[in-house]
């Protein structure tokens, strides 16, 4: 049992990824930050080489299995069995933040905590943390390198085979627990290779990636659930009845008891805290430093994981201060910029389904102070009427992008004229840099402006500012 901290210290990869995969360009847009990434430019280069290649391995033909996974796991000596505690997250919406929440929550209670979450914003190496930091690129392009070499040009998607780097770094970088983020849908991610985690989280499950997963809730769901691990209490979100009964239903199928909101457990938010109640009692901790309203059920969640985890002491001031400290860069991200008025402001976000786009209409409801503006860039595989939706009772105007380097991508026309058939005054831009200039020249009175649509348009907006994405 693990009472103390240590004394040692995708992209999903069932299509094959844009370039932009292996690394990111910079592209001119009128922005600027205090603080300026100051990358290892000889290691990126070389890591960024061997990313490349590894794009090259994926499939013709692509079986919903974990065969490829197991084999390469198999040829490097199975790390994944070698790696501290695992709490695996899945669901639709909140993982990386419930992650975020738990790694500072765990750091601040004195553990050593390696994540792997996806994808990254700016560089590759985001993905993977040691100790609550990015992996350095000479150890990343050293696990990279060893499972090329152990691959041997085998067919492989690039998830798989850089999950399995992550395993191999993870094994050599000893942690108290590992933060394990699902790539896509659960039962068939490439992180399901962990047979008894100490604890599973589903956050709330909504539809998305149907191509993948499946056209309903249901079905979505029960590849969500099928992280559930018998025995390995698994710690369920907020979910929709239908999904709700599926996870139920999978839980007494492989034997995995439950910890689920509504019943297990509940929390309330009252105007400086949110209340957790659980088999503990109650915890009373102060508002998540992540902002916008639905970061306060990904809090809670997280404090009720924290408080449920199998022989880790994670304290209630442990608790309070990771949730005051935990950052998630690309989600509700106040970031300057030059050539706007003072008065003006610049956020981006990085949520691109429907569910997403719900919670952003929520914050949006409460940003009553000044207009709110749209710079909206999305990828091909997101219908854009969904995600505008919610959002278009609160938005002045709304300026289209195509994402830079995605072959992906939506036009921005096409998104433009969804936006006005939604009733929303709306253009199309060549670049971010311009539709924000665009939307801030001439307006009658200075706004609020929120870029948001795609994780990849939000990596490039902080790459070219300069903003540290980890």
């Amino acid at each position: 049992m693990v009472t103390g901290p240590a004394q040692a210290r995708a992209r999903t990869g069932l299509q094959p990824p844009a370039p932009s995969e292996a690394h990111r360009h910079v592209h001119p847009l009128v922005l600027s930050a205090d603080v300026s990434a100051a990358p290892e430019q000889t290691a990126l280069r070389e890591s960024d080489a061997i990313l490349a290649r590894l794009l090259g391995l994926h499939p013709k033909v692509i079986d919903l299995s974990l065969g490829r996974m197991t084999r390469l796991l198999d040829a490097l000596g199975n790390p994944e069995r070698a790696m501290p505690p695992v709490i695996h997250v899945a669901g639709t919406n909140g993982k990386g933040s419930v992650v975020a929440c738990l790694d500072a929550m765990l750091r601040a209670a004195g553990y050593r905590v390696n994540s792997y979450v996806s994808p990254h914003l700016v560089r590759f190496a985001e993905r993977i943390r040691l100790g609550g930091v990015p992996i350095a690129e000479d150890s990343l392009r050293a696990s990279l390198a060893h499972c090329e070499e152990v691959n041997g040009g085998a067919p492989i998607t690039f998830f798989e085979i850089t999950t399995g780097a992550a395993f191999h770094a993870f094994a050599r970088n000893p942690a108290d627990v590992l933060l394990l983020e699902v790539g896509l849908g659960g039962r068939l991610d490439a992180t399901n290779v962990i047979a008894r985690p100490a604890l599973t989280v589903i956050t709330p499950v909504s539809i998305d990636h149907t191509h993948y997963l499946g056209e309903t809730l249901e079905l979505i769901a029960a590849e969500k659930a099928g992280i559930l691990k018998q025995g390995a209490t698994g710690v369920i979100g907020c979910q929709e009845p239908a999904a709700d009964a599926v996870i139920g239903s999978v839980a007494g199928r492989v034997g995995a008891p439950l910890l689920r909101h509504g019943r297990e457990w509940s929390f309330e938010r009252t105007d400086s805290n949110v209340v957790v109640r659980d088999a503990r009692g109650d915890g009373r901790y102060p508002s998540p430093g992540l902002l916008g309203g639905h970061q306060v059920e990904n809090a809670a969640l997280a404090a009720v994981c924290a408080r449920a985890l199998p022989g880790f002491d994670v304290g209630d001031a442990a608790i309070a201060r990771g949730l005051r400290e935990a950052r998630w860069p690309g989600r509700l991200q106040h970031i300057p910029c030059n050539g706007l008025a003072d008065d003006w402001e610049l956020w981006v976000d990085g949520g691109h389904n429907a569910a997403a786009a719900a919670a952003l209409a929520r914050v949006a409801e409460d940003w009553a102070d000044r207009p709110l503006d749209l710079v909206v860039g999305m990828l091909n595989t997101r219908p854009p009427e969904d995600f505008l939706r919610s959002l278009a009772p609160f938005v002045r105007r709304l300026a289209a992008v195509a994402i830079p380097d995605q072959a992906a991508s939506r036009t921005a026309d096409e998104i433009a004229s969804t936006a006005r058939s939604l009733g929303m005054e709306s253009q199309a831009a060549a670049s971010v840099g311009e539709a924000v200039r665009r939307l801030s020249s001439g307006a009658a009175q200075p706004g609020r402006i929120l870029v948001c649509g795609s994780l990849y348009l939000i990596g490039d907006v902080l790459a070219t500012a300069g903003v540290p994405a980890a």
